[in-house]
């Protein structure tokens, strides 16, 4: 059983990492943990477990001192959240797993395990393509993906339920039952103990297909082509032949730290992980431009205007420009230090640092006094200019016209 566990974790590159497992007191998320705790040499990772109070059941607390119980034993660090679940329309059932992914999101952990497996997959594709479900419904749950920004993983998703089972058992693991397993109202429930018999009957690989179904779900639903196809299309632009979109692809997927297509009129960027499309005219010629105390200041061959709020103790100290400041572009080698606390340093280090793309750094309206670089658009304000607390200041903000 160990080996489906070991293919899911071989996908992470856990050495080092603080793995936690989210433990429920039932036999699957028991099983999770013990697997977990006998790879943990193995794969280098640090686990710990996690446990989330829902306060559903009068059973909560005795779960809660069996997922402890088991955590000792194997020597694996345990905590326990109490979360409220209040009552919405989704149901408390949904509300509460709404809950313990909110948890798991903000776990101090650099991967997320859950002990979801092959009987829960089968029923969720199954359940999923009898509420009409797309190819997201229909492609289940990914063995890796994303929760709150971590990685997650979901090593049993292969195994099916008798063999965790059997596991529990062979190791003399004790776990618990959730009496709402038993009520047959809930859809999934009623799925588990009535119609994944009647399918077994007939199709005794029913989970195993419906998993692989998934798979094949989820490959269409990844698949780059027709991802990069949807994108561009959204953008209202052609579909390229298959030789520019193969090499669409090697650009975009490309090692560099950045990739430019141009495609039908317009131009398609990498910058990090993030792709976009613009529509660009060839740039306006653009001479500074004088702002005076104005509330709005259009600047169309930027694309935009710069809007000027009047507070108190924020933005640019009013008295530092009495005379105005001028709207000039980056020509190179300007500095800026909006974090007192730190030295003056080049644009190119802060945009980098901020992620503005460097197709748009050359067009940004830069607010100056004098020689002096006041203000950037995303960076902010200067120490040396800044509104003291309290003090009449200046806020400007860049809005870029919609295209």
């Amino acid at each position: 059983m160990l080996a489906p566990a070991r293919a899911a974790l071989g996908e992470l590159a856990l050495r080092g990492a603080r793995l936690a497992a989210a433990i429920s007191g039932g036999v699957d998320s028991t099983v999770l943990v013990h697997a977990l705790a006998r790879l943990a040499p193995e794969f280098g990772y640090r686990l710990r477990a996690v446990h989330v109070h829902h306060g559903l059941s009068p059973h909560a607390d005795d779960w809660r001192r069996a997922c402890a119980r088991l955590c000792r034993s194997l020597g694996v660090p345990f905590t326990a959240y109490r979360v409220a679940v209040g009552r919405s329309r989704r149901g408390l059932e949904a509300e509460a797993r709404e809950q313990r992914r909110a948890v798991l999101a903000r776990v101090r952990a650099d991967a997320i395990a859950l002990g979801h497996q092959l009987d829960d997959q089968a029923e969720t594709v199954l359940l999923n393509l009898l509420r009409g479900a797309g190819l997201d419904g229909a492609a289940a749950m990914p063995s890796v993906g994303r929760l709150g920004g971590k990685r997650l993983v979901r090593p049993l998703l292969a195994v099916p339920r008798e063999a965790i089972v059997a596991y529990a058992r062979a190791h003399a693991l004790a776990w618990v039952e959730d009496e709402s397993n038993a009520d047959e109202a809930r859809t999934r429930n009623f799925l588990r103990r009535r119609v994944g018999p009647l399918l077994a009957a007939r199709f005794p690989r029913w989970r195993e297909n419906l998993a692989r179904a998934a798979r094949h779900f989820a490959d269409a639903r990844l698949d780059a082509r027709l991802l990069l196809r949807e994108f561009l299309a959204g953008h209202g632009l052609r579909a390229p032949s298959e030789a520019k979109l193969a090499e669409m692809l090697r650009q975009l997927a490309g090692s560099g730290p950045r990739a430019e297509i141009r495609h039908d009129g317009a131009i398609v960027r990498r910058y990090r992980e993030r792709v976009s499309v613009e529509r660009e005219p060839p740039p306006a010629p653009f001479a500074p431009v004088r702002w005076q105390g104005e509330a709005r200041l259009a600047l169309p061959a930027l694309g935009g205007e710069l809007r000027f709020r009047r507070v108190r103790g924020a933005g640019i100290a009013a008295r530092r420009v009495r005379d105005g400041l001028t709207v000039r572009l980056r020509a190179g080698g300007e500095r800026l230090r909006p974090d007192p606390r730190r030295p003056r340093r080049t644009l190119k280090n802060l945009f980098q640092e901020a992620g503005v793309p460097p197709w748009r750094r050359a067009r940004l309206p830069l607010l100056f006094c004098g020689s002096d670089l006041v203000w950037v658009p995303g960076l902010g304000v200067d120490a040396a200019y800044a509104s003291a607390p309290g003090e009449p200041g200046i806020v400007p903000e860049w809005r870029p016209f919609a295209s």
